[in-house]
Parts: C-alpha cells; sequence; structure tokens
C-alpha cells in the first residue's frame, strides 16, 4: 500500500465546488472529489495550527489539555508507528515555517526524511539587515516577511513556496512510483495568510482593487466598518481565491502525474485542512479569538481508496481530525494504542454508516464545543477560570523567562507515567462571548445567528458534552472551567 495525506492550511470548506456551487476555480480539487469520496460532516478537533498537526499525527485531542506546543516525547506520532509497526517509511514535504520555531518543534523528526520549502509570511530565511522596502499597508505585516518577498519574483509560480511543495511532491512520486510500502505527507501552507500569489490567478476573478493600500493580510481583529468597506472585503476574498487556485493548479500537476503512471490502482489519497478562515463572515478577519462559527470548524475532507465501493460518491457519517491517525494506521495493517481517541473510518469506504455520535472541538483554555452534525453547543469559560498548559517539553511561549516558575510536576495526564509541568494559563472567552452557554440548529440557522433558549434541550446537550469530555479524558479542573460537575 501507498498512501499521499495532503494537508492545505485554511482551506475552507464553502469555497469549494464539491460542497456546493462556488465562484472559486478549483478544477483540480473537483477532479479528486470527483473520483474519491467527499465527507459531508468532516469537524475540526483541537485548533488551530501547531494544535490541530499535533492532533493529526497522534489521534488524541490535545486542546482539552495543552496550548500550542512542540510533539510530546510520550505522543504516539503515526510516521513512528508507521515504520514500529509495518515498516513504513514516510516523507515529509512541507513549507509551514511553525514546524522549525521552538513552540512546534519535533513534528517533523517522526518521518524518515524531510523537506522545508521556504519563504512563507515570517519564515526566518533570507537575512537582510538593512529594512526592506515596505509599502503604506493595512491589516498585518512583518518584517522578515517583506525581505521575503524582496527576493521573489511575484509573477513566477515557482517562486512561492506552495508550488514548489508540489513540485517536489511530483519528484518523489516519479523516483518511487514502482516501489511499495510508504507514505508521503504533503503539506502546504496555502490558501494561509498573507494571500500571496501571482497577478494572473488573482486577474481570473476580476479583482478592481483601486491600490488605496496593500492588503493581503488582514489583522485578527473585527472587521473595521470605515477602513474595510465592501471593496476591501471583496478584495481580500479575491485575493484568497486566487491563493487557493494556484495551489489547485499545482495539486492538478500531481494528480496528472498519478494518472500518467496509473498510481491510482495502489495509493489511497487524503485531502483535508486544520480549519477554515474568515474573510469578513460575521464581521470578522481570521480565526482564534471570536466564537468557533461553523466556517472555522466544519472542514472538507476528500479520500480516496483504489477499488473502494463508496469512491465517487459522499458519505454523511461525522468524522473528525482525530479520525486521520488511525485511519493511515489501518490502510498500513497497523493498529492505534488504547490511548488514541479517533477511530478510523476505514469502513466508510466501503459504505455510508454511523462513525461517530457528536464530536468536540475547540482551542486550548477557550470555549468547549461539540455538533453532532445538526446542532452544535458551546460551553463558554467562567470569568477569572483557569486552564493548566501540560508538557513535557517547556519552551518559551509568551510569557517570558519566568513563566515556568509557577508550574507543578507530577504524573498528570493519563496516556503517560511521565512526569509533565502543569502550568496555569487564564482562560480566554471568545471576543463575541454573551452571558450565555450557545446551542444552535444548523438545519434552520445555518449562520449561526439565533441562539436557541429551549431549556430542556441545552440540558440534552450539556449532558452530551460531559459524556464527550470523559469519553476524551478531559482533565477534572477542565469540568469546573466551564461550570460543569463530573460525574
Amino acid at each position: 500500500m501507498k498512501t499521499i495525506f495532503i494537508l492545505m492550511d485554511s482551506l475552507n470548506r464553502h469555497y469549494l465546488n464539491c460542497y456546493g456551487e462556488s465562484w472559486v476555480q478549483t478544477p483540480n480539487l473537483d477532479r479528486l472529489a470527483a473520483k474519491g469520496i467527499v465527507f459531508d460532516q468532516h469537524y475540526s478537533g483541537s485548533l488551530p495550527c501547531m494544535p490541530a498537526r499535533r492532533e493529526l499525527m497522534t489521534g488524541r485531542l490535545n486542546f482539552l489539555e495543552s496550548q500550542w506546543s512542540p510533539l510530546q516525547p510520550f505522543d504516539e506520532a503515526y510516521p513512528e508507528e508507521l515504520r514500529r509497526q509495518s515498516g513504513v517509511y514516510s516523507h515529509l514535504i512541507t513549507d509551514h515555517y511553525h514546524y522549525f520555531e521552538s513552540n512546534g518543534w519535533g513534528y517533523h523528526t517522526p518521518f524518515h526524511t524531510w523537506e522545508f520549502m521556504r519563504g512563507q509570511e515570517g519564515d526566518p530565511w533570507h537575512p537582510g539587515v538593512k529594512d526592506p522596502e515596505v509599502p503604506k499597508f493595512r491589516g498585518k505585516s512583518k518584517r522578515q516577511d517583506w525581505v521575503n518577498r524582496s527576493r521573489m519574483d511575484s509573477e513566477r509560480d515557482e517562486d512561492y513556496p506552495t508550488p514548489q511543495c508540489f513540485s517536489q511532491a511530483i519528484k518523489f512520486l516519479e523516483r518511487n512510483r514502482e516501489e511499495d510500502n510508504w507514505h508521503l505527507h504533503l503539506e502546504v501552507f496555502d490558501p494561509h495568510e498573507p494571500f500571496m500569489c501571482p497577478s494572473k490567478y488573482r486577474e481570473l476573478y476580476d479583482d478592481t482593487w483601486d491600490d488605496r493600500f496593500h492588503f493581503d493580510w488582514p489583522a485578527y481583529a473585527p472587521v473595521d466598518a470605515e477602513e474595510e468597506d465592501e471593496a476591501a472585503i471583496a478584495h481580500i476574498r479575491k485575493s484568497y481565491a486566487g491563493t487557493l487556485t494556484m495551489a489547485d493548479a499545482w495539486l492538478g500537476k500531481l494528480l496528472d502525474k498519478m494518472d500518467e503512471h496509473d498510481l491510482w490502482r495502489d495509493t489511497a489519497v487524503i485531502l483535508t485542512t486544520d480549519h477554515g478562515h474568515l474573510l469578513g463572515e460575521h464581521g470578522y478577519w481570521a480565526k482564534n479569538y471570536m466564537f468557533d462559527y461553523r466556517e472555522l470548524v466544519h472542514i472538507p475532507l476528500i479520500a480516496y481508496m483504489p477499488g473502494a465501493p463508496m469512491n465517487g460518491g459522499r458519505v454523511s457519517a461525522l468524522t473528525s481530525t482525530m479520525d486521520i491517525m488511525p485511519t493511515l494506521l489501518q490502510f498500513h495493517g497497523a493498529q492505534p494504542s488504547a490511548h488514541v481517541h479517533g477511530h478510523s473510518f476505514a469502513h466508510l469506504f466501503e459504505r455510508d454508516e454511523p462513525h461517530h455520535d457528536a464530536v468536540l472541538y475547540g482551542y486550548f483554555g477557550k470555549d468547549i464545543s461539540l455538533s453532532d452534525g445538526r446542532f452544535t453547543y458551546c460551553r463558554k469559560p467562567l470569568p477569572g477560570s483557569l486552564a493548566y498548559h501540560h508538557t513535557a517539553v517547556p519552551v518559551r511561549s509568551g510569557g517570558g523567562p519566568n513563566e515556568y516558575e509557577v508550574c507543578e510536576i507530577d504524573r498528570f495526564l493519563p496516556q503517560t507515567q511521565l512526569p509533565v509541568y502543569r502550568v496555569p494559563r487564564p482562560s480566554q472567552p471568545h471576543h463575541n462571548a454573551t452571558d450565555e452557554h450557545l446551542l444552535y440548529d444548523l438545519e434552520t440557522d445555518p449562520e449561526q445567528s439565533k441562539p436557541v433558549r429551549e431549556e430542556e434541550l441545552h440540558r440534552q446537550y450539556e449532558a452530551k458534552l460531559r459524556e464527550l469530555m470523559e469519553r476524551y479524558q478531559a482533565p477534572d479542573w477542565q469540568y469546573a472551567r466551564v461550570g460543569l460537575e463530573k460525574v
């Protein structure tokens, strides 16, 4: 068996034609969707970037016990498990530079080999002692990003990291197409912001932005109605679309290579994302700080398995990010341990049948939410409550050199006997928090604008949340943090 896992960062489900008619041109994602299986009820688990990747690697909902952090020494990463149990050769190709920062370290080392394409966002790549030229801009800006951009030909696809990742993946397929028992983890940063691409891709969307200021990286903040009018929002959405279409074009080159060598006969493919990204919806830019709208957590999943009866169809079963790891293990004849929260969805390649009854999702220290596909329920933290970050790899995370002075060290986690640091962190209510826990009916209110206030229904979903927290081994302090009693 050969497997390819493709992760595209911040890939919005509602921008894809396979999830409803879209104005965005993604012919190759459409092509993969037509060949494989489209999962209609797939959800994020731990958000944002590195928590999602840790969950992808380990199959555990780490947001319940840890913030953004390195891979832990006790984590059962899927490339190591594939190697140990089935002798699978695994290779990572990525331009996601957070893998190589101290607070995201270690996610590449379980692979036999890895390649890092440089230059995304503020990747500390090209040196530049002299300050770069920076145009008048709005939104976020990083000095290093402008240094990196100054070394790129903005009209050459090949100068962008995402095309470079796909190019290296094509070379991997060419070199290893006759071999067996390998896994390729192909991860591209795009369409993550800043929304950069050659102008030919934006021109597909008739972007008429008047350049009153440079704008391709909105701040993580509410939309400013005075400065960021409808024209600015349209420009950002078209810039996102152009970046996505660039990534899609290079995905097409990879699919062409699979066609050329008939790799579909013995190669499984899974494509998904970590989370969505708000582009003015609900009056917000980006992610992290607001209520976890469905645009952020209801994410795309497309998969192909040679000879699967469900190829060309759709699956309505509820799945989650935590299911990717055990699914990849099953493809290669390996087994997850009892510490893994997710379940392989390989059975859904045979038939559409139930998988999860409900799934949890959230950010460390923020709300804890669930969805059963029909309703979403959001349990907010109590004012002044504390969360506790658990780690065996203490790295600085914004708290300064003394941030671990107040930690405890003990065997706090159920999946390991290794003593870990437990560090208090203040809870972070979402920006638009109300005085109530939020229940929404996605069938009648897909925009999540009219909370359901039926007391009995609230009690049912409160009980379901408590049940899922117990199932996924939430620490005891999590119950008190959100005003629940542990049964």
